[in-house]
Order: C-alpha cells, then structure tokens, then sequence
C-alpha cells in the first residue's frame, strides 16, 4: 500500500474533511550510476562542508538564508511558529471552472483520500459536486516548508490534487522568445488544408497506446553493449518543410492520414492484446520512409513486414539467428521466416 506524503484538513466553507496524500505518479525514467573511466567504483555526492571539504552529519545541518555578506539562520521550529496549523491545513477559499485554468499552470498530481471510513460521504459528495458543477477547488497548502498553489479536482472516481505554479512563476513568452512570429498571415486555402490535416489526425485519447520507446531503445543499447553486439542507428531526424512546398506537404500529409486511417480500421482487430494500433505502427513507418507488407506475400512475411527493424531484431536475439547484427531489415525477415520454415520441419 502506499504511504501517506501528507495528512490534514481539507476544508471548503464550514466543511472539513480529514484526508491524506498520496503521490499519483511515478518515473520510469532509466537513470545511470556514476563511475570512474576505466573502473566499477561508483562515484558518489556527499554533504560536503565547501570549506573543510569533510562530510556534514544530517542532523547538523541547518538552514540558512544569505543576505549577501553574511547567512541569517533559521531553525525549524521557527519556522512552524510563524505558521502555526498551516502545514496541516487545505482550505478551499473558491471555485473556479476547470477550463479557465490554463494547463501551464499545472505542476505535479497527487490523490486524496479521506482519512476513514467515517469521512467517505464528505469525500464523496465533494467529489460528486465538482465533476457535475466542471469545477476545481483552489487552495493552498503547506509541506516541506513551502507553500503550494493547488487545485483540488474529481478525477476519475476520486479526488485529485495539483500543484501549481504561482503566477509570476509563469513567463510571459512574448518576452522570453525573440523568435516568435508576428502576426503572420495564412491563406485560407493554407488554412482549410490544414484544418483537414487536424482532423484527418484526430483520434481518440488513450494513454496506454503510447509508450517510452526512447527507454526501449537505451535498454536495446545496453544489452547490445553487454552482449558484445552491435548497435542499430536510428532514423535521422526529418527534414524543415520551405515555405514554397507548403501546400503540396499538407496535402500529401491529409492523403497520408486518411490512408493510414483507412488501413487502421480495417485492421483494428489485430490491436487488441495491448499491442499498439495498426494505424499508429504503419504511420511511423509511413514517417520513417518504410513501405508497409504487400498483400501478395504470406501471412508470416506480412506479420513481419509490420515491424519495425529494432522489432525484428528483438525477435532474432529470441530466435538466436547467427550475424543478425550485421543484417539488413529485409535480411532480418528472411531469416526469421526460415527459421520458423525449419522449426516447422523438424518438428514434422
């Protein structure tokens, strides 16, 4: 089960829920250790005073606030005096309609949960309130000695809170970005063309259909590297569309979308298992300059064809097909389909 970051009081006009926080994300962020070239010693951060160069004990260190010439110190216990009950407080001062808050406000989620089972008609009628009003709870809280903007919102069958950013926290990019275009003019031919892009693209949200293929790919090179193979480069990245080829790009991407969505339909079956959609597979091969499987070969090459080359790598180590990190995708298919001819035979 997992543990409580914070617990206290959520509050909304006389009303005070008692309730808990729980973290509602987590990184799958691949993250390396730090070694010395030419060793496995680890090289690791310590608490280090700057001055002697030796390692502070934890409970020695304290905080300090540098007014330029010299720290003032403040213990903290001081700092929960000048706040008292703040830290253990979420009181909802109003409600504002969810579409007003703009996304770049929105920091990170957590979840709330009522601190008993006495409290779940509280909770619950609070959590039925906002998501049929479309209305989320500003607040404020107090954890970690720092004070967050939040927004207390229904989510799914329960309540979510976000942190938020302040408002001078938000930069204005009209003075951050000197490269920002100015008032450019479209034709509205340009525009109609690319308003049929958007919606030939359009599709429904699902989140589980995307992944981290970035972290696939570092955990490829790793066990490449471990097993003394070689490495597939990517794709280079695609090339600036000139202004003068503009409309010829976005009518091409529109007969481009709506193929792809054409075959995506019809192979809509094939996506269940969890495996990505057909039209997203053939879309980036489509992106990537590859010709999807021809309707003429068998139904194992036609398989096949649908995969991208590191794909059908993954499935040659599996397969333990000799020189495959030297062969092409189309040498890779191939292989893989002898292979599974001779399985068939000498299982025969």
């Amino acid at each position: 089960m997992a543990r409580a970051v914070w617990s206290g009081a959520l509050s909304f006009g006389l009303v005070a829920l008692p309730v808990q926080l729980f973290t509602a994300t987590e990184s799958h962020t691949i993250r390396f250790n730090q070694l010395q070239r030419g060793t496995s010693d680890r090289v690791r951060n310590k608490r280090v005073n700057e001055r002697t160069g030796e390692e502070v004990p934890m409970e020695e260190i304290i905080k300090g606030f540098d007014m330029g010439d010299e720290y003032v110190v403040v213990e903290p216990g001081e700092l929960d005096e000048i706040a008292p009950g703040q830290s253990k407080s979420l009181e909802i001062t109003g409600f504002v309609d969810l579409d007003q808050v703009e996304p770049v406000f929105f920091d990170k989620t957590y979840y709330l949960a009522p601190k008993g089972k006495e409290y779940a008609k509280v909770y619950a009628l609070l959590h039925s309130a906002l998501a049929q009003a479309n209305k989320v709870g500003i607040a404020t809280v107090v954890m970690r000695n720092h004070e967050y903007l939040v927004a207390v919102k229904a989510e799914g069958d329960v309540l979510a809170m976000h942190t938020m950013h302040w408002a001078d926290e938000v930069r204005d990019p009209h003075r951050e970005i000197g490269s920002l275009p100015e008032e450019t003019k479209v034709s509205d031919k340009e525009l109609q063309t690319a308003v049929h892009l958007v919606e030939a693209l359009s599709i429904e949200w699902n989140p589980e259909e995307y992944h981290d293929t970035y972290q696939e790919k570092v955990l490829q090179l790793v066990e490449a590297k471990r097993t003394g193979q070689t490495v597939e480069k990517g794709e280079p990245p695609p090339r600036s569309t000139n202004v003068i080829d503009l409309m010829d790009a976005l009518r091409a991407s529109v007969e481009q979308a709506k193929t792809t969505r054409k075959n995506g339909e019809e192979e809509a079956p094939e996506a269940a298992g969890g495996r990505p959609p057909a039209r997203l597979k053939r879309a980036a091969e489509q992106r990537a300059g590859r010709t999807p499987g021809r309707a003429g070969k068998s139904s194992k090459i036609s398989g096949l064809e649908g995969l991208t080359k590191a794909e059908l790598y993954q499935r040659a180590s599996e397969a333990d097909i000799p020189g495959r990190s030297s062969m092409t995708r189309e040498e890779l298919i191939k292989a893989l389909t002898g292979k599974s001819g001779r399985r068939k035979a000498r299982a025969s």
